[in-house]
């Protein structure tokens, strides 16, 4: 199991790579996950809602065009920056808080409706952030998760990128993990009265392959910066490979339908 150390400084090399992402080249992709995720869970105007490891607030965005009182969180201080300023510019009225999923700043029974898209299975300790996102929530509240699978093009995609990134810490579950809903039902099950699961596909279109693994390369965390040039370029080369192995388009452009698990699971009341 991995000490807490070796959590705190995993973190920290997160948070520093996440601050400095430009990450609202992958927002706008993952725009249309965050509006049906907060459709799934009924958003509407009045509720009070809370958007987990949010970015620079998708699915906070969404929410608060429905008329929902929104928080929005990150444990990155960048991010929370970016999306204050993203969902000012948009007219919406949302509360930017830095804070880490597995320790949420908010008073038990605080929110209607807690999302997080592609964010909360990152956390390092799953039943903490089961845990979490349930304690703020409501009697009756819903819970809404967004999360990539352990199969197809998205679980070889994040696998290719672990054998260039530092290896998690031993003991640290994979976050595709929060993809199987065998896991989920194991990790909501005492917390939750009812979960719905769906796989819908978040669509990837490119002019090229290369243009994908560039895309990525740019938008992410900025830690390919520490590989050496010839291991930025093999990466890159890995992962055109892979997008060609499952492009759907035949006239030279890109078209992957990358599959997720979409979880509403409701509060026990």
């Amino acid at each position: 199991m991995a000490s807490e150390a070796e959590l705190g400084e995993l973190k920290e090399r997160a948070r520093t790579g996440w601050d400095r992402a430009n990450y609202a080249l992958l927002a706008e992709r993952l725009m249309p996950v965050a509006r049906d995720l907060v459709d799934a869970c009924a958003v509407s105007a009045g509720q009070d809602v809370l958007d987990v490891a949010a970015g620079n607030g998708n699915a906070a965005a969404a929410a608060a065009a429905e008329g929902a009182h929104v928080v929005a969180s990150d444990f990155s201080p960048g991010q929370v920056e970016r999306g204050r300023e993203r969902t000012a510019a948009e007219g919406l009225d949302v509360e930017w808080v830095v804070a880490d999923v597995e320790e949420l700043p908010f008073d038990d029974a605080s929110f209607d409706c807690v999302v997080s898209v592609f964010g909360a299975m990152f956390g390092l300790r799953p039943e903490r952030v089961a845990g979490e996102l349930f304690r703020v929530l409501r009697p009756g509240g819903t819970a809404g998760l967004a999360s990539w699978g352990s199969g197809g093009f998205q679980n070889e995609f994040f696998e290719t990128l672990r054998r260039y990134r530092p290896i998690m810490p031993e003991g640290v579950p994979p976050p595709l993990l929060w993809g199987q809903e065998d896991v989920v039902r194991d990790r909501l099950g005492e917390l939750a009265g009812s979960i719905e699961f769906e796989r819908p596909s978040l669509r990837w279109e490119f002019a090229s392959t290369q243009d994908m693994a560039l895309f990525f390369r740019d938008a992410g965390p900025r830690d390919m910066e520490e590989l050496p040039e010839e291991k930025v370029r093999q990466l890159l080369a890995e992962l055109a490979e892979l997008a060609e192995r499952y492009n759907r388009a035949g006239d030279g452009s890109l078209r992957i339908d990358a599959e997720y698990l979409r979880v509403v699971a409701r509060k026990r009341g």
